[in-house]
């Protein structure tokens, strides 16, 4: 089959590689519809993530149908539409029981590369280095789910493979992150980025019953779609002296009750920190430019929430104090997409919520290594690449 695969730092290349097989009578084979770019994914093209191989093929968000299941599979059937979320999870171990699906104890089979890093190990992910899995990505023909009956959802009738799409990564996350805020009637959230996660995050918490939602970024059209999508009010970093001060200034000196950060480790910004950070990142003295945590963390109001949603590795200058001082609570996951699954359908299926607007671009599969390269420098207001395989 023809697949994206990552074949060194900044080179993508299409080629041919090995179908997918059953392996495990749990196991589904997936025929993909629809696969896209994440913000995430560029941390390891960029090399800031390592234990990537030649050969790779990457891509972790994703929906398609069933052709192939293994003898144990119940819930779902060949012909089925299904989306599945990001990170496998095997539906029986304590964390999955527990709903921390993407902490599941079972599907890491390469444990020995994260325990000395995180202490223990996560979830595997499709298409995400071998830190976490070197499971086989969703940019291919077809993909190995492992687990179907509890990876697999069914998509219902009247919901597009472009709604569908997104409920796999972007939507997830975006509506954990703001259920981590643990949002009042009359709060105000703060949302760094405005990327697919950003946009999808200020939507949930409008949805979750935010008064306001102030959205941050410094591109023209992701901040218009902000402002039609998801009816935030928008702050331009680069038109004002200070972030921190234009938001005590449209919240009466307070600050926001909630700031959710959809940004990342390779966050934009102005001013010396973000110079230091650019040159300690580039001497690979640290991993992280981490600008809009930093500013998230300074702006939430006293005894507010902090709810972390951009992928980090090591920071320099990380200001705890910050955090015990002002007595603020802080969440944070990969996103934990069983668990929301249902009620992203179901909010799909109303309209309530419908992310195929973040499909600014579409094609083929042929044409990945492009594809990338425009949502990465952001061309022509590309704010999700979709690969049609």
């Amino acid at each position: 089959m023809r697949a994206l695969y990552w074949n060194g730092v900044n080179d993508l290349r299409v080629g041919s590689v090995k179908d997918p097989e059953i392996v495990n009578p749990r196991d589904a084979i997936l025929k993909v519809r629809l696969s896209t770019t994440c913000g995430s994914d560029l941390h390891f093209i960029d090399g800031y993530i390592p234990t990537m191989k030649a050969g790779d093929v990457i891509g972790h968000e994703f929906m398609g149908e069933v052709v192939e299941v293994g003898s144990a599979v119940k819930r779902v059937k060949k012909g089925d539409r299904v989306v599945v979320p990001s990170f496998i999870s095997c539906g029986e171990c304590w964390y999955c029981q527990e709903k921390l699906f993407s902490l599941c104890d079972c599907t890491h089979p390469k444990p020995e590369l994260q325990e000395p890093l995180l202490g223990y190990p996560t979830a595997g992910i499709y298409g995400y280095t071998h830190a976490f899995g070197g499971y086989a990505g969703s940019h291919a023909e077809y993909i190995r789910v492992p687990h179907a009956d509890v990876d697999c959802f069914k998509v219902p009738d009247g919901v597009e493979d472009e709604t569908a799409l997104f409920l796999s990564d972007a939507a997830p996350t975006g509506y954990m992150g703001a259920d981590f805020c643990g949002i009042r009637p009359g709060d105000t959230v703060a949302v760094w980025g405005c990327g697919g996660v950003g946009l999808m995050a200020q939507q949930s918490a409008r949805l979750m019953g935010a008064e306001r939602v102030i959205a941050i970024d410094r591109f023209p059209e992701r901040l218009r779609m902000a402002r039609e999508h998801a009816g935030s009010e928008t702050l331009d970093y680069t038109q004002v002296h200070s972030v921190l001060e234009a938001l005590k200034e449209m919240t009466g000196g307070r600050g926001p009750d909630s700031c959710i950060d959809a940004v990342g480790m390779e966050a934009h910004g102005t001013g010396p920190q973000y110079a230091y950070d650019r040159v300690k990142q580039a001497l690979r003295l640290e991993t992280d430019r981490a600008q809009a945590l930093r500013e998230a963390i300074m702006a939430c109001r006293k005894g507010g929430t902090l709810s972390v949603l951009g992928v980090y590795g090591v920071i320099d200058k990380f200001p705890m104090g910050v955090i015990m001082n002002k007595g603020m609570t802080v969440r944070s996951a990969q996103q934990h997409g069983q668990g929301y699954m249902d009620r992203l359908l179901a909010h799909a299926q109303k309209g309530e919520l419908n992310p195929a607007y973040l499909a600014t671009h579409r094609f083929s599969l042929e044409e990945g290594p492009r594809g990338y390269d425009m949502f990465k420098h952001k061309t022509d207001g590309c704010v999700r690449a979709v690969f049609a395989p």
